[in-house]
């Protein structure tokens, strides 16, 4: 991985911001990937600041939140019947209702809290994508879906730098 980074970004601190900040975007990867790739050049570049990197990270992961939250939902019902598109947008659809369903069932009055939770939990498919697609297929407050999407994000970013940095420095040995 450290002959990759450094070949792909070098040691330009801009464009590793930068990644790191693109990577945060990427669905399934999120925030999760993003803080184990900023942890990566900092062990490369003393120079690079983890906390600007963790803030610039949960922005990224945050910036789709909205436009998921009132378009996800409309789009995938739409392509849901279309040829090339429709297996992968019904699967899109049957994952956040299953999640979403499960999360109600689960949570009962405590959804929101169970949102949060379900967002920060570092775990393959429980990121912001994910639980915000949930909570506009359940038709949850918007207010209160992003404050519980944002506090999951701020959660898992803790716990992911946390992890990461005991990785880097050989605190916790990688299986």
């Amino acid at each position: 991985m450290k002959e990759f980074l450094i070949q792909n970004f070098g040691s330009n601190i801009v464009t590793q911001y930068l990644a790191c900040f693109i990577v945060s975007m990427v669905p399934l990867v999120e925030l999760r990937g993003a803080i184990p790739i900023a942890q990566a050049f900092k062990v490369l570049n003393p120079e690079f600041n983890m906390v600007f990197a963790y803030c610039i990270i949960a922005i990224g992961n945050m910036i789709p939140v909205p436009i998921i939250f009132f378009f996800a939902r409309r789009v995938l019902e739409w392509g849901k019947d279309k040829k090339v598109i429709g297996g992968f947008f019904t699967f899109c659809l049957e994952k956040g209702r299953k999640g979403g369903l499960k999360l109600q069932e689960k949570a009962g009055r405590g959804l929101y809290f169970a949102l949060f939770l379900f967002v920060g939990i570092p775990l393959p498919g429980t990121g912001a994508w994910t639980g915000t697609l949930a909570a506009s297929l359940l038709d949850m407050d918007f207010k209160k879906s992003v404050l519980a999407v944002v506090c999951g994000v701020a959660l898992a970013g803790v716990i992911m730098g946390v992890l990461s940095f005991l990785i880097a420095n050989g605190i916790v040995a990688a299986a």
